[in-house]
Formats: structure tokens, C-alpha cells, sequence
């Protein structure tokens, strides 16, 4: 199931980004002293006593008529209505403040599970401090450091009992994929010109997709797909304008639900920044990626070469998906279309390859063989032996002497070895150092 949704927000100037980074593990969002720093949602993974979840980080509400103060408003009331749980974050050094009070106001609206956060208790003898925000009518009000850390885990426990009670996925048989993009790269017309049928509201207007439809079909050689379709996000019947700024989350949902995902490019219009981002969520959740540019047809004057470029330019913009096969339709005319069940079917499988260890050593050892081990301030690299512990994506533990000798270099050698000896083409792998005891 796609990871429960947690949206931290509040007036401006409370902490909000580095709590986000506190909980996040890492300095993701701009941290400074200046309210309005934040200006998008930022998003990342986190962990917490083995539940996983979905953290948006968001511009701080304020109630305004500039235009910059209303388009961040907005962004954090369509994160609002993205979350399953949502952080309101004060500060204890200002207390409750007018602001508090219509951020809360909005919240009571959102019908969503409200955990109160009161930010920069640094010293334990302000803890009394916060009974004052009881008047906020939200509930019990957690001290929290997001400088220090303090209370964060409280504030966690309190996050993850609010969570919807979901099973795990079953396996219903089929290959659950998704096709993420910025909006307007077809990704509607793709699953239409698939199904053969007008199963998706299709415009050229970016956005106009508004939940995710996930749609079963067969397809001709019987194998069954569960497609899950994603695109821009709308507020109470309003398509924001900079949509693409809104589709990120919707991706991140769908990647949690595929076994593969086809990342959509829109050949007219070229690569984009945001095309790369997307397309790292897919990467870096596990899943297996197929690089799909659409309106191939739009491309006026091709020869021999038009193709071989346009493949060398996504190798170049998309070096971390060297894995991923690439191929160039149109749901216009649906060119290639045919193949793309095939191909999914293809990746799925080699998701799920196991290799037996003693096929993997010797894989290993001519790799070895071949280009010995590195040496690091007098000490040299050994490798004993390496086994594979887990599918989709395939993940290998190497036992090593020390895991600090291992250049990434090198583990990049290692991978390379297996992907010529294995085939995992649409698949990322996984290596894991791990010193043997």
C-alpha cells in the first residue's frame, strides 16, 4: 500500500523546515532565519519504529493578499489535502499568536488528525509553557527541539497511532505499474491509446487528471497488469496554476503501489528538470523503470539519427537510470505501443531474478580476477563472498574485510560484473558492504 502522508505545516518562521530535516535525517529543505524561505513542499521518506511514511515539508500559511504569501498558502492547503496526518508546529518563544489561531482555524476544516507541535522548547524549564496552547483546541501539545532533537520522538509516537489501519498489498496475480511525468507529457492519452478505450478524461490543458485511477486489463499474449494512472493535483475544483509543482506527491503515491514504472517524457518538448526528479523518486524506491517518450510523432524531419540522439541525451540527463530501457511512442498513432506490455512483463521479471550464491561467487571471483582490489593507506580490499538477500529491486550482500576499503568505484565494478553476467535490465540492484564477523 502507498505510505501514509504526513504534512508539517504552520505560520511562517516556526521551525518547520528543520524539524522536517530532523525527522527526515537530513538537511533537505533551505533553513534560514527569514520567514518565507520555504516556498515549495519539499518531500522525503522516513522511518519510524518500523513504519514508513510519506513527509512533506510546506511554506509557511499566512493570511495575505500578496500574490507569493497566497501561492504558498495554497501549496500547503493542497499538502493539507494530500496527508492522512497533519503536524501544526507553533513556537514557544512567541506563544500563541493570532496567526496560530487561523492556521488552526483552517485545519478544523480539513477533517484530518491534527498533532500539535510546540517547536524550540530548548530549555526544559519553559516545558510549563505550553499548557497555553491548549487553547488552540488541537489537543495535547508536544515539546519539541528541532534544533536538539528533544521530544521528537514523542512527537513521532503520537504521528504514527494516527496512521489509517491498512493491509498489506495482496497478490492478485497481476503487474501493478504506474506512468508518472510532469503534467502534460500524455500520460492520459498513453493509457487510453493502451486500454484501446477512452478510460481517462484527456486534455491538453496540464492538471486535468485529478486522483489516480488504477484500471486492470489483459493484455493479448493474457497476462494480466493492474495500471495506476497519476497526474496533477487539484484544490476544491481549482487547478493551480504551476502544476507541475503539485505532481510530485501523487508520483511518490503511485511508485509506492508499482512493481514497475514508466517514466513518461514528452519527445516535443525535451527533457526538464523536474523530469528528473520524478524519475529519482522511481529509482531510489526500488522499482523497476521503464523511460517512455511520448509524442514521438510530433517529431518533425527524423532520419537514422533522430532516435540514436535523442537516447543519448537521456543517458546523459539520466545517468543513475543506465538500467532502464527506453522507448519512443505515440499515443496518437500508437506506435510501439504493442511492445510495452512485453517490456513491463520483461522488467517485472528480472525484479524478482534470484541467483543462487554459488553462481554469484563465481561471478565475484573472475570480477576480482580480472580488476584485483584497490588498496587504501597500506591496506588492501577483501572480498570473501557475497549472497543475494532479497527481490525487487535485487539486493546482494557483500561480506567484506572492512566496508570502509570499498570505493564506490569499485562497488560500481561489482554491479557492472553482475548486470554482464545476469540480465536486470529495468531494474535497479542493490550491493550492501557488510564486514564479515
Amino acid at each position: 500500500m502507498a505510505n501514509p502522508v504526513v504534512a508539517i505545516v504552520g505560520r511562517p518562521n516556526v521551525g518547520k523546515s528543520t524539524l522536517f530535516n530532523r525527522i527526515a535525517g537530513e538537511r533537505i529543505s533551505i533553513v534560514e532565519d527569514t520567514p518565507g524561505v520555504t516556498r515549495d513542499r519539499i518531500y522525503a521518506h522516513a522511518e519510524w519504529l518500523g513504519k514508513n511514511f510519506n513527509l512533506i515539508d510546506t511554506g509557511g500559511i499566512e493570511i495575505s493578499d500578496q500574490p507569493l504569501l497566497t501561492q504558498i498558502r495554497q501549496q500547503a492547503e493542497v499538502a493539507i489535502d494530500e496527508a492522512d496526518v497533519i503536524v501544526l508546529v507553533v513556537d514557544i518563544q512567541n506563544g500563541v499568536t493570532d496567526a496560530d489561531e487561523q492556521v488552526a482555524k483552517i485545519l478544523y476544516r480539513s477533517d484530518k488528525p491534527i498533532v500539535l507541535a510546540v517547536n524550540k522548547v530548548d530549555n526544559p524549564e519553559r516545558r510549563s509553557d505550553i499548557y497555553d496552547f491548549y487553547s488552540l483546541g488541537l489537543g495535547e501539545p508536544y515539546p519539541v527541539s528541532g534544533v536538539h532533537g528533544v521530544g521528537v520522538g514523542d512527537l513521532l509516537d503520537a504521528v504514527i497511532n494516527h496512521f489509517p489501519e491498512t493491509a498489506d498489498n495482496e497478490d492478485d496475480g497481476t503487474i501493478h505499474f504506474s506512468l508518472i511525468g510532469r503534467p502534460n507529457v500524455g500520460k492520459s492519452s498513453l493509457v487510453n491509446a493502451i486500454l484501446g478505450e477512452n478510460r481517462v478524461i484527456v486534455s491538453n490543458v496540464a492538471g486535468t487528471t485529478r486522483d489516480a485511477i488504477n484500471t486492470r486489463f489483459t493484455a493479448k499474449d493474457g497476462r494480466e497488469f493492474t495500471m495506476i494512472d497519476t497526474a496533477g493535483i487539484r484544490k476544491k475544483g481549482k487547478i493551480y496554476e504551476n502544476t507541475e509543482r503539485y505532481s510530485l506527491m501523487r508520483s511518490m503515491r503511485a511508485i509506492d503501489d508499482s512493481d514497475v514504472v514508466l517514466v513518461v517524457l514528452n519527445a516535443e518538448e525535451g527533457i526538464r528538470e523536474l523530469d528528473k526528479h520524478i524519475a529519482g523518486y522511481a529509482h531510489e524506491a526500488g522499482c523497476g523503470v521503464i523511460i517512455v517518450v511520448n509524442k514521438w510523432d510530433t517529431i518533425k524531419n527524423k532520419d537514422h539519427r533522430t532516435m540514436t540522439d535523442f537516447t543519448t541525451l537521456i543517458r546523459n540527463e539520466f545517468q543513475y537510470l543506465s538500467y532502464a530501457p527506453i522507448i519512443f511512442v505515440s499515443a496518437k498513432t500508437q506506435q510501439r505501443l504493442n511492445q510495452l506490455p512485453t517490456m513491463i512483463e520483461d522488467v517485472y521479471d528480472h525484479s524478482r531474478r534470484r541467483i543462487q550464491s554459488a553462481v554469484l561467487n563465481d561471478v565475484l571471483m573472475d570480477a576480482l580476477a580480472a580488476n584485483p582490489t584497490p588498496t587504501q593507506n597500506g591496506r588492501r580490499l577483501r572480498v570473501y563472498y557475497g549472497t543475494q538477500v532479497a527481490i525487487q529491486p535485487p539486493t546482494f550482500v557483500i561480506f567484506v574485510n572492512d566496508p570502509d576499503l570499498m570505493h564506490f568505484s569499485y562497488q560500481r565494478y561489482l554491479e557492472n560484473q553482475i548486470r554482464r553476467a545476469f540480465d536486470f535490465t529495468g531494474t535497479p540492484i542493490r550491493i550492501i558492504k557488510r564486514k564479515r564477523q
